[in-house]
């Protein structure tokens, strides 16, 4: 398997992201504005517009409350500010599990409004009909299994999946059916490591983990857990900066500039004299 970077500034298709199953690691990363998607866009085969937009940039305690003028606003924004990372953006909670066609119209509506390429539904084989619907009507669906925070109080909080064997056997029927009624991948959050790389033996689509372990197709995080810009750290992420410490400073250091008067000086100041 290759880990070479992709250097097309061509926007990756799903069609391609379906072929890069067992041949290239999937780098999947979340974006909610367009300046983090300008930045993030040459090195992530996908910008995924998560509903996690609620608690990174909003501050909520979960994501029930993101409505469909948040994503697509969100999703808008990061499509504009991308060129090459395949865009995907989460349906939110209510929009779609209502009827086929309360989804259609929904995910219809942010496509058409966003520009993006496909849009993630949480849910397994209960939303079997839902996604052969959209798809057999040209809306690739990701499809979003595990640990499914639109569910978090069903599931008694954030806990991991695949604890037990009826845990295990569940996910594992969830994601064959979701392959065969059409979504072009699977998004495993939280789940035993081992079932996530069984289950990803198991389907011909693309696996792409978060808290799922090494042997899923590929891999996403939340930008912001990252780069250190919150001070807790989730167990399944890797701080790879710690950007909150250098904001810190930053604005310590503008803050005493200030009150000691040592900015703005005359080269931060407009004259008409010379």
């Amino acid at each position: 398997m290759s880990t070479e970077p992709r250097v097309s500034a061509k926007r990756l298709t799903v069609p391609a992201l379906i072929a890069m199953k067992g041949q290239h690691p999937i780098v999947t990363l979340t974006a909610y504005t367009a300046p983090m998607a300008q930045r993030l866009d040459a090195h992530a085969d996908i910008l995924l517009v998560g509903d996690s937009l609620g608690m990174v940039v909003y501050g909520e305690d979960s994501t029930l409350g993101v409505t469909l003028g948040d994503m697509i606003r969100h999703g808008r924004a990061v499509v504009r500010a991308s060129q090459r990372a395949c865009v995907i953006i989460d349906m939110p909670f209510g929009s779609y599990q209502a009827s086929t066609a309360q989804a259609f119209d929904a995910c219809a509506t942010v496509m058409k409004e966003t520009g993006c390429a496909a849009v993630k539904l949480e849910g397994g084989a209960e939303l079997a009909e839902t996604v052969y619907f959209l798809t057999q009507r040209g809306i690739p669906v990701m499809s979003h299994i595990g640990l499914m925070p639109q569910r978090v109080h069903a599931m008694g909080g954030y806990r991991w999946q695949g604890r037990t064997d009826a845990e295990a056997e569940r996910l594992l029927a969830d994601a064959r059916v979701m392959e065969q009624a059409g979504a072009f991948s699977l998004l495993l959050e939280g789940v035993d490591a081992t079932l996530a790389d069984q289950i990803t033996q198991s389907v011909h689509i693309p696996t792409i983990g978060i808290g799922a372990g090494p042997g899923c197709d590929g891999q996403v995080l939340v930008t912001e857990d990252l780069l250190g810009l919150f001070p807790q750290t989730p167990k399944f992420v890797r701080r790879y900066a710690e950007i909150g410490t250098t904001i810190d400073e930053a604005v310590a250091s503008y803050a005493q500039d200030v009150r000691e008067g040592r900015f703005p000086t005359d080269a931060h100041s407009y004259s008409r004299q010379k």
